[in-house]
């Protein structure tokens, strides 16, 4: 049976990865149709009526290929019917993904700005959804898509690697997978792989299980006012403390969160700022991107520090409604800054690294300071 196609699935790079090959397409209309942007989300929904959905026609498909576009679809509950389209002058009969019943519709749809807007991210996605094809329920995966675009974007970000001067360069063959397994998945993940690497002796070393933890890309970003040369802290509770033993799970840190899928990490920063703070930050300085433990973890954390203005009485007890953030803010001078550091009680590791870097830098930023606003 050949599939009429219609948005998301006519960007080539994107059929690839789900298809599992190079497709042979042919284009197409499917006449007494329109496509159409959803209301609540950046994702394609066909209606009947109007002009004809332009799309394509995807040719030559084995069951074991249908098998895979269902996993891909299926989980957002997109489900197939027989249609009649038309493609290289004649009317063929060819199933079609209808959108889940009363989904609502925007504006009429553009591929080009979908490809624009979110393409490499998606192709980059669906890499990590269709491996996990025969591991997980369909349903399962979709339920962590949002989350999973948040991976998919740490990969782009990924590929434009650090400089290799005195370290390895890697090359195709330096690491092979046996075996994926996904335990866990929820908010982040767990991931296991059977793998071998390539020794420093050039040989191949023998087959070893490692864990990674996934939890996406994040931003950190300290407020330093230059006239008043102090800092805006942040308080919170962390789980991670809790979980080690620490009877003081609550930990001094500067602004931090995640990076979603549509932003830079600068954006990120200016959001956070605005939802743990209450602050509009001004000239941002970049202080460095790392992994904090990359034995085990996969987050990769980007570091700011940015110019503000932070009078007396800016500090307050913010975090974002529904998502149980209890966040609060505290103005501390830079002697004081460093005495927490040299005391043990600054014990979060981008702080530490945020802080030694304003030491350094301090005189700079003050020299000529005027009021960041």
């Amino acid at each position: 049976m050949d599939l009429f196609l219609y948005g998301t699935l006519c960007h080539i790079p994107l059929l690839r990865v789900v298809l599992g090959r190079e497709p042979e397409v042919l284009p197409a209309v499917l006449p007494d149709h329109a496509v159409f942007w959803s209301d609540i989300g950046a994702w394609p929904v066909l209606r009947q009526g109007g002009a004809g959905a332009e799309g394509l026609l995807l040719t030559g498909l084995s069951a074991d290929e249908q098998a895979r576009l269902d996993f891909y679809e299926a989980g957002f509950g997109y489900l197939t019917e027989a249609v009649v389209a038309h493609a290289a002058g004649t009317d063929r009969t060819a199933l079609v993904y209808r959108p889940p019943t009363g989904a609502g519709v925007a504006a009429p749809w553009s591929l080009a700005d979908w490809v624009h807007d979110w393409g490499a991210v998606a192709v980059a996605t669906a890499g990590d959804m269709m491996a996990l094809m025969g591991l997980r329920p369909a349903v399962d995966v979709a339920r962590r898509y949002p989350l999973m675009l948040v991976r998919g974007a740490s990969r782009l970000r990924a590929s434009h690697t650090a400089p290799t001067s005195l370290r390895r360069t890697a090359g195709p063959g330096d690491v092979t997978v046996a075996r994926f397994h996904q335990p866990y998945a929820h908010f982040f993940a767990v991931e296991e792989y059977d793998l071998t690497f390539r020794r420093f002796d050039g040989q191949h070393s023998p087959q070893i299980n490692r864990a990674v933890f996934v939890s996406g890309d994040a931003v950190t970003v300290l407020p330093y006012d230059p006239l008043r040369d102090r800092v805006m802290l942040i308080e919170q509770f962390r789980a991670g403390p809790m979980g080690r033993g620490d009877p003081q799970p609550w930990l001094l840190e500067p602004i931090a969160g995640r990076v979603d899928p549509e932003e830079t990490p600068e954006q990120a920063a200016r959001r956070e700022a605005v939802e743990e703070a209450g602050l509009a930050l001004g000239a941002m300085e970049f202080i460095g991107s790392y992994y904090p433990s990359p034995g085990a973890k996969s987050e990769y954390i980007y570091s700011y520090l940015a110019l503000c203005d932070l009078p007396d009485g800016v500090e307050g007890v913010f975090g974002v409604e529904g998502e149980a953030e209890d966040i609060r803010g505290h103005l501390v001078g830079f002697d004081q800054l460093m005495a927490l550091v040299s005391s043990g009680e600054v014990n979060n590791g981008p702080l530490l690294l945020t802080a030694l870097w304003l030491q350094r830098e301090r005189g700079r930023l003050r020299s000529g300071a005027v009021n960041p606003r």
